[in-house]
C-alpha cells in the first residue's frame, strides 16, 4: 500500500491575488508583487488584513471594478463617463457629491439592466 502523496501547494500571481482581494497591484508593497501568493497566505490576507490593506480597501485608490461597485455603474459605464484610471474613495466620494448627468444616466442604464436580470431570472 502506498502512502497518499501530499496536496501540492497551490499558489498565484500576485495580478490574481490583487484582484481576489480587490486592489490595485500597483499600490501594493513591493514584497506583494515580488512573489508568489499561495492560498493559505491569500486567506490570511483576508482574514485578517495587514494595516497596508486595510488602508487600500478603505482609501483606494481602487482598481476599476471597484470604482464601478461604489458608483453603482457598469465598468463600460465609467468608460463612457471618461473615468479610465483608479480613484481613491475620496475621489469617488466627491464625484458621488457631484452627481454629474453621465453618473445619473449610468445608474439609471445600471438598474433597468439588474430589474430585466431579475426578470429574465424569475421565469
Amino acid at each position: 500500500m502506498t502512502s497518499p502523496k501530499p496536496k501540492p501547494i497551490q499558489t498565484m500571481k500576485p495580478e490574481t491575488a490583487a484582484k481576489k482581494l480587490g486592489i490595485l497591484l500597483s499600490a501594493t508593497p513591493a514584497e506583494f508583487r515580488a512573489g508568489v501568493i499561495s492560498r493559505d497566505e491569500l486567506n490570511e490576507l483576508q482574514s485578517s488584513p495587514p494595516a497596508w490593506l486595510a488602508d487600500l480597501r478603505r482609501n483606494g485608490p481602487h482598481p476599476k471594478q471597484v470604482v464601478a461597485a461604489k458608483l453603482g455603474v457598469s465598468i463600460s459605464g465609467l468608460t463612457r463617463g471618461g473615468i479610465t484610471e483608479p480613484l481613491t474613495t475620496a475621489e469617488i466620494d466627491a464625484l458621488k457629491a457631484e452627481n454629474p448627468a453621465w453618473l445619473e444616466r449610468e445608474r439609471s442604464i445600471q438598474a433597468e439592466t439588474r430589474k430585466e436580470a431579475l426578470r429574465l431570472k424569475q421565469r
